[in-house]
């Protein structure tokens, strides 16, 4: 990027960001000014003071410390922390407590001493709680103040608990939680009834006053949040916008957080680029959609009007521009005859529905064009069953158990006990075996009933039951060397020429990121030919047009028959237990999605669909290279392919667009 480039984006953006495509590099990035600070200050003989965070965010940051303590001898001794915030009311020893939050994922692993650690306590009796907070200030005064503070930010931009609302003057103190908060929160808690209401924090001021502020950030449910906290104006309905008013504050997020920047998602606004193809068919598709024209309408002016000028320049005029990308775009779409066939190919599903959810109609085509399809269910997904559900099935079981001979007092014991295990279960507690043994297998079941809906059979699914996952909580164990030997030994086993992967990133409980690290993993180390990954998406987001690679075409029959296979999930029907900030029922973001990729599509100019499915492909770990056709090939004014289903680029060349930011 020029100079004048990098100006225009500092203007932009109000606080520095650094952009990080792997969340283990941010993970290591921020450990590593951590780990120089308390040597710092260890060598002058001062304590090193951390204000820290919980959730999903700083985990990774946490294991590299701890890394750095047994490894590298990280010596915790002089450091003292303050965490951000606790719930209220919460004991202390609860699951859903930042307290064992933070002993459970470091306090307990490095050598900090314990009378250093300060976390909110939610425990204080209320008549108590404005004393607390006022001697927790004193405390960080005490010490000296917070050298470097760690963040998260939430969807309505919170920092710590400071909640749309929250001034700039703030300090520790308990407030009431945000109605998104609180959904965002229902995951841990098994349920939005189960979130408190409230919670200790820090205050704005607070936070503001530490030295270094590092503010964390991954995937494209933060996208949104990201572009607002940096890029917006300051206001106390977002409280991350603050931080641009601090001296050292810094973002940390990876490609998917930073996605909606504008120097990431329409670089052209900001300065000079260098185009690529991929490049230009996001930029000619913005293009569209900002002046409501389809690519083969638009005109010299509409470039030179939107900061396209060097790109129309780079092809004389707008006719071979659009040309080009229009073929490109048309590549793209393949329908039945031009999919696979013959071909063994791996579909690996992180909970047993995202196949028919995420790919279903890609899955009934790949099927019906006869390759020999294994579907590869990476967990049980027995924390995503209801405990109703359960109850159901325990009562088919007794009275299966009463009709049929065969069956005796022993499943009835076996049935009480269930049974009796539920009635003194609390919210958020541990399932016993029993009870997620039962959960798996109907999760499976109802797998198996998903892929029957498009022909295919029982030995056609694998439940490989990852370790990882098999903690009966919403927490996951780090993928370790067992998931991934599960997963290899699967592809020696198959030898698969493709497979598919979820590459959605927006996941709320992590799940599916975990499963692509292990998959990613297992093929480093597999000495078969390398096979083709195309990721899928569509649980709870779907590819942009213009990054997908291939786009499937699904009529209305094909459609309702993908939804059918949905409606097969009973268990996660009508109410799904991880149902992140969008309530709709999975079957309807499906519907919505896949008729909306299709719609854009056709305001683009490309022939109508109904609904259409998207997927990004990669050979040998790199993204497919476009291919270019000149432009002396396609003439100004290109001719649209007849309307059908599976539309070619001119002369049947096909182009493949690379899923990649300049």
């Amino acid at each position: 990027m020029t100079t004048a480039s990098t100006t225009l984006t500092a203007q932009r953006e109000r606080v520095p960001v650094v952009i990080v495509q792997d969340y283990d590099d941010i993970a290591r990035l921020v450990a590593d000014r951590i780990a120089a600070l308390i040597r710092r200050k260890a060598a002058a003989g001062e304590p090193a003071v951390l204000g820290l965070a919980t959730g999903s965010t700083p985990i990774g940051i946490y294991r590299e410390l701890i890394r750095l303590h047994r490894e590298e001898g990280l010596d915790f001794s002089n450091v003292v922390a303050f965490n951000l915030d606790e719930y209220y009311p919460m004991d202390p020893g609860s699951i859903h407590s930042y307290h064992r939050f933070m002993w459970e994922n470091l306090f307990e692993h490095v050598n900090i001493r314990p009378e250093n650690v300060h976390i909110p306590r939610g425990d204080v009796p209320r008549e108590e709680i404005e004393a607390y907070c006022h001697r927790y200030e004193e405390e960080i005064r005490r010490v000296g103040g917070i050298d470097f503070q760690i963040l998260g930010i939430g969807k309505t931009g919170h920092i710590g608990f400071n909640e749309p609302g929250s001034g700039r003057e703030s300090r520790t103190r308990l407030v009431a939680l945000d109605t998104i908060t609180r959904k965002d929160a229902a995951a841990d808690f098994f349920g939005e009834e189960n979130v408190p209401v409230e919670a200790i924090t820090m205050g704005v001021a607070t936070i503001m006053e530490a030295r270094e502020i590092a503010l964390i950030a991954t995937g494209e449910h933060k996208a949104p949040i990201i572009r607002r906290a940096v890029e917006g104006s300051i206001s106390h309905e977002v409280a991350a916008t603050y931080l641009q008013q601090h001296p050292n504050a810094t973002f940390y997020v990876d490609g998917a957080a930073a996605a909606e920047l504008t120097r990431i998602k329409t670089p052209w606004v900001v300065g000079e680029v260098r185009w690529t193809r991929q490049l230009e068919i996001q930029a000619v598709i913005w293009l569209s959609e900002v002046t409501g024209k389809s690519v083969l309408k638009l005109d010299t002016l509409d470039y030179r009007e939107h900061h396209l000028s060097s790109l129309v320049a780079r092809y004389g005029s707008a006719g071979p521009l659009n040309g080009e990308v229009f073929n490109a775009l048309i590549s793209k779409i393949r329908g039945k005859s031009k999919l696979p066939r013959g071909k063994r190919i791996v579909v690996f599903s992180p909970h047993p529905d995202d196949d028919v959810i995420s790919m279903g109609g890609m899955l009934n085509k790949l099927h019906q064009n006869g390759n020999d399809i294994i579907v590869a269910y990476q967990t049980s997904g027995n924390i995503a069953v209801f405990d109703h559900e359960v109850r159901r099935y325990l009562e088919f079981l007794r009275r299966y158990a009463r009709t049929f001979d065969g069956a005796g007092e022993a499943m009835i014991r076996r049935l009480d006990e269930m049974e009796a295990f539920l009635d003194l279960k609390r919210p958020g507690d541990v399932d016993s075996p029993d009870i997620r043994e039962m959960k798996r297998i109907i999760r499976e079941a109802e797998a198996v009933s998903g892929i029957e809906t498009f022909g295919m059979t029982r030995e056609q699914a694998r439940f490989l039951n990852l370790p990882f996952y098999q903690t009966g909580k919403v927490k996951k164990d780090p993928i370790g060397p067992d998931d991934v030997a599960i997963i290899l030994d699967l592809l020696e086993e198959h030898r698969p020429e493709m497979i598919f992967v979820a590459g959605d990133l927006s996941d709320p409980h992590g799940t599916h990121r975990m499963c692509m690290q292990a998959i990613h993993a297992a093929l480093e180390r597999y000495t078969g030919p390398a096979p083709e990954v195309w990721y899928y998406r569509g649980a709870w987001q779907e590819w942009p047009v213009a990054e997908a690679d291939v786009l499937v075409p699904l009529s209305e029959d094909e459609l309702d028959l993908k939804i059918l296979a949905i409606f097969k999930h009973q268990s996660q029907k009508d109410k799904a237990p991880f149902p992140g900030l969008d309530e709709r029922e999975f079957w309807q973001r499906v519907e919505e999605r896949n008729k909306g990729t299709a719609a854009i599509v056709d305001r683009l100019g490309l022939p109508e669909y109904f609904a259409m499915e998207a997927y990004v492909v990669r050979r040998n770990g790199r993204p497919l290279e476009a291919e270019t056709i000149p432009t002396s090939e396609l003439g100004t004014e290109p001719t649209p392919p007849p309307t059908g289903e599976e539309p070619g680029a001119p002369g049947g060349r096909a182009i493949l667009s690379a899923a990649t930011r300049s």
